[in-house]
């Protein structure tokens, strides 16, 4: 089981959510699905930032690693579905009337999320298409925003290693995830929520009810490399809420 915290729980559980809401009331999912970030308040750690700059290392040494970041089925056991949205650059979304930004780990959401539809028979479609962005606002100060967002370097001023978020920090934190279903000319939403910062107060809780679903609930499970959603899917979706804080609603 991998990306078990806030990459990718919230999102790989938020777009299982929407789809089971849109299934129930259409018969049908939704073929396009959008991730937005409403909210987020956290910090990295200097942990967090060296993985990331190993990262681009690494595409230094190997370009032809960047065409496997790039590659939303990167990770869909050989299945590749259609052209995905783009999501490297600002962009207006005109349902939402608010400029959207590049999301820094939608790279690893997306992949996550075509893994659990290919694992799960694709029960979201094999024409699903999903991307992932940061919401910023409306008018000349969200499209500044935006721009600003994507030209600009996460890891700058990034801590060292064994440094990172103070308590207050980690227990002050929160994020807001809003997850749009596009389906016969109508848009469903749903939206999960954290209660703290969600790189290490809530991804801790989330790693934590993993565990515990998997050893109590998922006795059934046969091995193999999982997904949050193609392994515990609703199970997990009520622990979260019962026992670590995360909401999941429709709106």
């Amino acid at each position: 089981m991998f990306s078990c915290g806030f990459d990718s729980i919230p999102f790989d559980l938020g777009v299982l959510f929407l789809q089971n809401e849109i299934i129930k009331r259409f018969n049908k999912p939704a073929p396009n699905v959008r991730g937005r970030v409403r909210a987020m308040n956290g910090e990295f750690s200097g942990g967090t930032a060296a993985s990331l700059g190993a990262t681009m290392s690494a595409l230094k040494e190997k370009p032809e690693l960047f065409a496997v970041l790039a590659n939303p089925f990167a990770l869909s056991n050989g299945f590749i579905g259609p052209d995905q949205p783009a999501d490297n650059k600002p962009v207006y979304d005109e349902k939402l009337d608010s400029w959207v930004a590049p999301f820094f780990m939608a790279p690893i959401n997306t992949k996550n999320i075509h893994r659990s539809n290919a694992l799960m028979d694709h029960i979201y479609g094999e024409d699903f298409c999903y991307n992932e962005m940061w919401i910023q606002g409306t008018g000349d100060e969200g499209k500044a925003a935006a721009d600003f967002i994507s030209k600009s370097n996460p890891l700058s001023n990034a801590p060292q290693p064994g440094e990172g978020p103070s308590r207050e920090s980690r227990e002050n934190g929160n994020y807001d995830l809003l997850f749009c279903g596009d389906i016969d000319d109508k848009s469903i939403h749903v939206s999960v929520t954290g209660d703290m910062d969600p790189g290490y107060g809530s991804t801790s809780k989330m790693i934590t009810e993993s565990a515990v679903c998997l050893v109590k609930e998922c006795d059934d499970l046969k091995g193999g490399i999982y997904t949050s959603a193609s392994s515990m899917g609703t199970k997990l979706i009520k622990r979260l809420e019962d026992n670590a804080g995360l909401t999941f609603k429709l709106e």
